[in-house]
């Protein structure tokens, strides 16, 4: 008889979610069942720790709700009522379905749809895209998140990986932006604390006192969407007061004097109308920010969420140059320090095998194209959904679910549980969770190559993606080398394993620990731009960027690769203030009717939507709820418990109210991620929100929305 010991083994896992940590992972399995999940300790960033989305992952992989068959539709979409089928009768119907549209309309009929439901780099984003690319389907372009900001960033910076997250330890002055760290990048929070210990002053920039700002030396609230003319404010100050470090401007920057000259409009008191702050607050920031040294900026996803989201991220990241915060070590700004890892995107994606003028369709476009109000040639007839649960969290979602019911919309979902889109699927395909698959790892938010090797193998009849695109390749008589790859030998090609960034890491190094440091210096060295070496067409930080003259654009990497049919619109080459659409100050009409801007940010206990539908996690974030200033509550006669009716001429949704002075007068928060089936009235914020893009990189504007709260009418009786 086999010993516990024997029958117990200890596989290194990591994290697969959408979220900067990318925690190492420890699976204990016994006798092939995976029965503990924790953090590695030994993992020198997220140091054993797992946060209250994954610390009890394993219950994902067995919940009695996970999908683990082919399923197709017996009742009417919408009602969840299916009936199993095998392998082999889905991936022909899908065979034949397609054949049929692409006979009768064209291939891009056929839309994909995903983003980052897992992050693997194999499993992940970009999974799908070489057999879509060579099906010749409309091309999704993904621009859920970091889009606008990494437009911006290029043009400022270049695609630099920034501030090493480790080296926050260093700081001097952390300022965090739009970034509620302790809820949403738990594992950066000790590098900033002991920071903190050390004598560093920490600020929070948000309109609302979360998590993070709690722990903060000073908080300052800013009214949504305002964020750009604070770093103009915060420029006035430095360069009137001749805080500057001239040395580095000059020898490291471009546009100087054109930024001196653009942010003379941006008095501390004009820019104190615009965002709520007082100028002597500005003024404080500003010279304490500069004369502070090194300091940093951490900005969040949420920083580019309003129509001037990606000029507020240029006039960040003109900060750190222009008050020399990039010489030291833990100075500058954190963007992704994903752009410090060496993945052949191009292999991933096969930007070769789009056939020219293929269209691209913006994800947030989706409910207007299923109900063809752009009057689209060829209209879209098939929609394949991975990776992601756009029925929650793409705005405009009641045209989401009005086209998800067209009977002539052949829907195929690959997912774990029967989620609000999975509901409306011709045919759902069960996906596996991470213990049931290998994968290789980059992180947007520390520099850390992980590899996750499958603890068990997958339950009932679910596969990985890359298994999934193998048996839809040979089933659409694919036989290029891309689907006949194992997934190590998929790892392999993904990764430039000469780079000096992975010089001495192998893959047998990391499935013996798991993890490995890229080599780029180490937290206590490590200073990117100390002496300029910008990755922009000059070399240096552009404040004036060179890269505005071929206006606006979104990176390839968000649209399989494809570079044609770019917005092109306009782009002023300075930072500037845009302002919101939807505000009092900008739109005094719509503001007579929904005087209060919502914003919407990522909950506590789900990640995006990913389990807002599992006990644990539901117990842990409660029902939906929505945060009034106690001001804004007294006026609409709402008590805190009390139930209510959030508002616009998009949508409504229903939450319960949370009277807090946490939130700024004229702001309700309401974190996303919770169920539509499972919520009140069959609605979440996403019904509110606006289709309409930020001002580069078609970045999503959750933060720029008028709604009114008014107290919810009881359920009629049946």
């Amino acid at each position: 008889m086999a010993s516990a010991s024997e029958r117990r083994t200890l596989v290194r896992a990591a994290c697969p979610h959408d979220c900067p940590d990318t925690c190492a992972m420890l699976v204990t399995v016994e006798d092939g069942r995976a029965v503990a999940v924790r953090g590695d300790p030994q993992h020198p960033f997220t140091r054993g720790g797992l946060c209250v989305k994954v610390n009890n992952y394993e219950q994902r992989v067995y919940s009695p709700d996970r999908v683990l068959y082919p399923l197709k539709r017996s009742g009417p979409k919408g009602t969840g009522r299916f009936e199993r089928i095998g392998w082999d009768e889905a991936v022909e119907m899908i065979r034949d379905r397609w054949t049929g549209i692409i006979g009768k309309y064209g291939p891009s009929a056929i839309l994909p749809y995903s983003y980052l439901g897992t992050e693997g780099i194999l499993n992940g984003l970009n999974v799908g895209d070489a057999f879509f690319n060579r099906l010749g389907a409309t091309i999704s372009e993904r621009t859920f998140c970091d889009s606008g900001s990494c437009t911006a960033y290029f043009m400022t910076i270049g695609p630099s990986p920034g501030m090493d997250p480790e080296s926050f330890k260093h700081s001097k002055y952390i300022i965090l932006w739009a970034c509620n760290t302790i809820s949403t990048n738990l594992h950066h929070w000790p590098f900033i604390a002991e920071a903190k210990s050390r004598g560093a002053k920490l600020v929070v920039i948000d309109p609302v006192k979360t998590r993070t700002a709690r722990e903060a030396d000073w908080h300052i609230p800013i009214r949504p969407g305002t964020d750009a003319a604070l770093a103009m404010g915060m420029m006035n100050v430095i360069i009137s007061e001749n805080l500057i470090d001239r040395e580095y401007v000059e020898n490291y920057t471009e546009g100087f004097e054109e930024l001196r000259e653009r942010v003379q409009a941006y008095s501390p008191e004009r820019v104190a109308e615009i965002t709520a702050i007082s100028p002597q607050d500005i003024r404080t920031l500003a010279r304490e920010y500069a004369t502070t040294q090194p300091s940093v900026i951490r900005i969040g996803v949420a920083i580019e969420r309003h129509a001037g989201g990606g000029q507020t991220v240029r006039a960040a990241a003109c900060l750190p140059a222009l008050v020399g915060a990039w010489r030291r070590v833990g100075g500058g700004i954190l963007q992704l320090p994903i752009w410090a890892f060496p993945v052949k995107w191009e292999n991933l994606m096969r930007p070769d095998w789009i056939k020219p003028r293929t269209r691209v369709l913006n994800q947030w476009r989706l409910g207007s194209a299923l109900l063809d109000e752009d009057r689209l040639d060829p209209p879209i007839k098939s929609l394949f959904v991975y990776n992601s649960n756009p029925a929650i969290v793409v705005p405009e979602q009641d045209k989401i679910i009005r086209g998800l019911e067209r009977e002539d919309l052949f829907t195929v979902v690959s997912e774990q549980f029967l989620t609000d889109t999975a509901r409306y699927a011709d045919i759902v395909l069960p996906a596996t969770t991470q213990l049931e698959q290998f994968d290789i790892m980059f992180s947007w938010g520390h520099l850390y190559l992980s590899l996750n090797q499958k603890a068990i193998e997958p339950l009932g009849d679910a596969v990985s993606n890359t298994e999934l695109f193998r048996r839809l390749a040979r089933t659409m008589g694919f036989d290029d080398r891309q689907w006949q790859r194992s997934d190590e030998e998929m790892a392999l090609d993904a990764l430039d394993w000469a780079s000096p960034a992975l010089q001495g890491i192998t893959m047998d190094l990391l499935r013996e620990k798991g993890w490995a440091r890229l080599n780029i210096g180490t937290p206590d060295t490590y200073a990117p731009h100390a002496a300029g070496n910008f990755l922009t067409p000059s070399g240096k930080c552009e404040f004036k960027a060179s890269m505005a003259a071929g206006g606006n654009f979104v990176l390839p990497l968000f649209r399989q690769g494809s570079n044609e049919f770019q917005a092109g619109e306009p782009v002023d080459p300075l930072p500037n203030y845009i302002p919101p659409r939807e505000s009092p100050a900008t739109n005094a009409r719509l503001a007579a009717k929904y005087p209060l801007n919502v914003i919407s940010p990522k909950s506590h206990a789900f990640l995006n939507s990913c389990y807002g539908n599992l006990p644990a996690q539901l117990h842990h974030a409660g029902e939906q709820v929505v945060l009034v200033n106690p001001k804004d509550a007294i006026a609409r006669n709402v008590g805190e418990g009390s139930a209510v009716r959030i508002f616009n001429d998009r949508g409504s949704f229903e939450a319960i109210a949370k009277v807090s002075a946490e939130v700024m007068q004229g702001v309700v928060v309401a974190p996303l991620g919770y169920w539509r089936d499972l919520s009140r009235a069959k609605a979440t914020v996403n019904a509110l929100n606006p289709g309409a893009y930020a001002d580069l990189g078609r970045a999503p504007t959750f933060s720029d929305t008028l709604v009114e709260v008014a107290i919810a009418q009881p359920a009629a009786a049946e």
